[in-house]
């Protein structure tokens, strides 16, 4: 039972990708509670599908047919229930969604380049922008990376569990960051005047730092030196930021992690290349 959760893990990680959005664009918010209001909207509305998927799955067809079907499986699901049209409603309701969620992840991807670089956490040029206020060279450089990954599929033997996992693991490690860095301001009071709300976001902050940990367990040594082949060649934008600025790249502990990050890139590297990991 445990293997099998843990077996499940990554894909849980990436149906809930991007519930921060509202985060990302919260400087375009009028007010800042309908941030955190639409990130428990939007958290709120994944679980809800993603509960009636599953359920109505089960619900319908036995495992042993539903480990057969077609991707989308959920195409089959309901062609099940009220024929051939569910099928061909399904198929098109995924076009949609791919189209928007293309839309949707490249802008996003930008924001964040762009949001770093105008706090000078990244290259200053990815803080440029054209008449309309629009990130150019942050979108130029997003959708750049985007085409490299697609021209990597081309290589891999299952292109949508590869991204699938891959995409999960490199979440991984902000997730733990960020829950990291909660815990640490509600044990340090940094920014706390009232105990009563401290005593909470501890809880929350344990709890999320504990489970990200687990997660990282889960997805395993093989998409972690995957994701550090990723992340090291990243570290260039953050040496250029500071160089620009006159300042230290790494302090001790950074160069630490850094080492680290380098270490299992080349790992990675060598493992794709015997063969120890496969796309």
């Amino acid at each position: 039972m445990f293997e099998q959760a843990k077996a499940t893990m990554l894909i849980t990680v990436f149906v809930f990708l991007g519930i921060e959005g509202a985060s990302v664009y919260s400087r375009f918010a009028r007010k800042r509670e309908d941030v955190g209001r639409a990130t428990v909207i939007g958290f709120l509305s994944v679980l809800s599908v993603f509960m009636l998927v599953t359920l109505v799955s089960y619900g319908v067809l036995p495992q042993q047919e539903l480990a057969q079907v077609y991707q989308p499986s959920m195409a089959s699901v309901l062609e099940s229930i009220v024929g051939h049209w569910g099928s061909v409603f399904i198929r098109v309701g995924v076009i949609v969604s791919v189209l928007g969620a293309y839309l949707a992840w490249t802008l996003m991807a930008a924001e964040i380049l762009y949001l770093p670089a105008k706090s000078d956490d990244m290259p200053r040029f990815l803080a440029r922008t054209n008449s309309h206020g629009a990130p150019v060279a942050a979108l130029v450089m997003a959708g750049g990376m985007v085409q490299l990954l697609l021209i990597v599929l081309l290589f891999t033997s299952d292109a949508l569990n590869f991204m699938l996992d891959l995409t999960a693991a490199l979440s991984l490690v902000p997730y733990l960051l960020a829950a990291a860095y909660a815990l640490k301001l509600t044990i340090t009071r940094e920014t706390y005047e009232d105990g009563g709300s401290r005593r909470g976001d501890m809880t929350v902050a344990v709890l999320a730092t504990v489970y990200t940990l687990f997660l990282v367990y889960a997805a395993g040594i093989d998409h972690l030196m995957l994701s550090c082949i990723l992340y090291a060649p990243g570290a260039i934008l953050y040496v250029i930021a500071r160089r620009e600025r006159g300042l230290r790249v790494f302090r001790p502990a950074e160069a630490v992690l850094f080492a680290i990050i380098v270490v299992g890139a080349i790992a990675g590297v060598a493992s794709l290349a015997t063969g120890a990991i496969e796309l």
